[in-house]
């Protein structure tokens, strides 16, 4: 009652043309942060809420690659974040995805004995199914009520393919590896600088670099497009797609200013995940997430391109509507330079933040 309240004064006072809606009313029904310690046995993980299909493993008190697992390419299969390698069997890694977490052997990416980690979960629909949108088959586990899939593909040998992708609308995020083989992790997105024309590498640092590895050609409703020697001929590969969902999930830039009060990004969503990079210059890839950071400001930061420990340091704030940078350090924070963010949040009552002039 309360909340159609709200609604019906907004009405009154002219408020709801600018109101984004969402219909993601519980964020953790899609998406978690979960923090364990290892025991070197094996133990279940469980309160992520939901049954995860893509889990993101972080070691935060020592140097260790990062574990990314997922349920299309099956339980105990790992392909790191920081380097080229080829996927590798961990017997001894994530052995199941269960209905409210998983289940860990020892292995010390994952569950080390004393060890801290901090795990990445999102929810796609399990294995997949099969997928004929595009010029190849694709298995495809999607989640489009929260603008998530995942998408397995062979590049084959013929040079230009298109990949159905399965969201239903077009991708704004895709992050791609081949796995079957030596690889990099490959990514564009709409907010890049040549819209698909430009791709970043989330294995390393550097700045936005100009490629044809899109064909050039913007993700549609139903398929991306990709070239088979970007990868190497009939390589197995592995995309993670993503779109923006009012109140839930926002892609974009923004610029710097080289000022400890720095930009203010409004998401319309109080962030509780964030990956930053910047797009014209060499830096890292920064992790922020508010399971590690309950409170502000948000300053443990873990680096997808690196194998480092948790560090301290490029401060940002998780605030109501959006994140401010709240630091110099040019990193994310450059007068002269442009950042990608992907932040993944929570809006109040299932609309994007109540105007303070509402009441």
């Amino acid at each position: 009652m309360m909340f159609q309240r709200v609604i019906q004064v907004y009405q009154q006072r002219g408020l709801t043309n600018n109101m984004a809606y969402t219909t993601i009313n519980k964020s953790t029904a899609h998406f978690n942060t979960k923090l364990h310690t290892g025991t070197g046995s094996s133990q279940s993980i469980s309160g992520i809420g939901f049954q995860p299909d893509l889990c993101w493993f972080k070691k935060r008190d020592g140097t260790t690659e990062h574990q990314l697992y997922d349920a299309v390419r099956t339980a105990t299969k790992v392909i790191s974040s920081q380097n080229t390698d080829a996927e590798w069997t961990e017997s001894t890694g994530l052995t199941s995805f269960d209905s409210d977490g998983y289940t860990l052997g020892g292995a010390s990416g994952t569950n080390g004995s004393s060890n801290t980690y901090a795990v990445w979960n999102w929810k796609a629909n399990g294995a997949g199914s099969t997928n004929n949108d595009g010029s190849v088959t694709s298995t495809v586990s999607v989640n489009a009520t929260a603008g998530f899939s995942i998408v397995k593909y062979n590049v084959g040998s013929s040079g230009a393919i298109t990949v159905g992708h399965g969201l239903g609308s077009a991708p704004e995020l895709i992050i791609t590896k081949g796995y079957s083989g030596t690889s990099n992790w490959i990514m564009s997105a709409d907010a890049l600088h040549q819209t698909w024309e430009t791709y970043m590498l989330l294995n390393t640092n550097q700045a936005e670099s100009d490629s044809n590895l899109w064909e050039d050609v913007a993700p549609t409703s139903t398929v991306f497009a990709t070239s088979s020697p970007v990868y190497g001929n009939n390589m197995e590969n592995i995309a993670y797609c993503f779109k923006s969902i009012d109140g839930y999930s926002k892609i974009g830039s923004y610029w710097g200013n080289s000022d400890s009060a720095g930009s203010f990004i409004y998401t319309g969503f109080k962030p509780k995940f964030l990956m930053l990079k910047r797009i014209n210059g060499d830096d890292w890839w920064g992790m922020y997430d508010s399971k590690r950071n309950p409170s502000n400001t948000i300053d443990k930061r873990i680096y997808a391109n690196a194998n480092d420990a948790e560090g301290t340091s490029s401060n940002v704030a998780f605030l109501s509507n959006g994140f401010q940078i709240r630091t110099t350090d040019s990193a994310i924070n450059n007068s002269s330079g442009e950042y990608l963010y992907y932040a993944v949040g929570q809006t109040i009552v299932g609309t994007n933040n109540v105007p303070a002039t509402a009441f």
